[in-house]
């Protein structure tokens, strides 16, 4: 076996920086490439932990969407089973949208929006009392979220994804985007009381 020159695994693997609500970070992984490809550490507990993000993570979901304009979300947990997650896209890209559901927070109703993409890697790491969404911007896009809880389907909620009182720009008109028909049928935010 070739060896491997321990100073590679002591480079930083990982930029993080906050967005304008500045719970939610983007995460970009250091990529390592040669002739084959490259490597990437995509999560690593002490180095989250390190920079602030204490999530254990305890289940992953891989999502794909065929058709170009397909819209996931905006989905969130109730207490006591809230989620953090850590969102990646493996193929295509996707306009990623999390809006802050905390009552108590100066950012409450406010979202930020990133394209994450498998070209460049980012990552967007969603806190609990987030609500969570995107919309593909290719066909055959598959999305990686890892989740610091598990599913539970008696605590599943979510907010409409167009939602006017949010103002989201998404890059979908309403009559193009693809949804399930639970998606479509979810609560604007003023009808329900956030439940952080």
């Amino acid at each position: 076996m070739a060896n491997t020159s321990a100073a590679f695994w002591k480079i930083a693997m990982l930029d993080i920086r906050s967005l304008a609500i500045p719970d939610v970070k983007v995460i970009t992984p250091k990529r390592h490439g040669d002739a084959r490809g490259y490597f990437a550490e995509t999560w690593n507990r002490k180095g989250f932990r390190d920079a602030g993000i204490d999530a254990d993570f305890c289940q992953d979901n891989q999502s794909h969407s065929a058709p170009l304009g397909t819209v996931r979300g905006l989905h969130f947990q109730t207490p006591p089973h809230t989620q953090a997650k850590l969102v990646s896209v493996l193929r295509g890209r996707v306009f990623d949208v999390v809006v802050d559901l905390r009552k108590a927070s100066p950012t409450f109703r406010r979202h930020v929006t990133f394209e994450l993409n498998a070209e460049d890697g980012h990552q967007i790491f969603v806190p609990r009392g987030f609500a969570h969404g995107y919309a593909t911007l290719a066909s055959d896009t598959t999305v990686l979220y890892k989740a610091d809880a598990h599913y539970a389907p008696s605590n599943d909620a979510g907010i409409l994804w167009s939602d006017p009182d949010l103002a989201i720009s998404w890059p979908v008109r309403a009559e193009d985007a693809v949804l399930s028909a639970k998606d479509a049928a979810l609560p604007r935010l003023r009808d329900i009381v956030s439940p952080f």
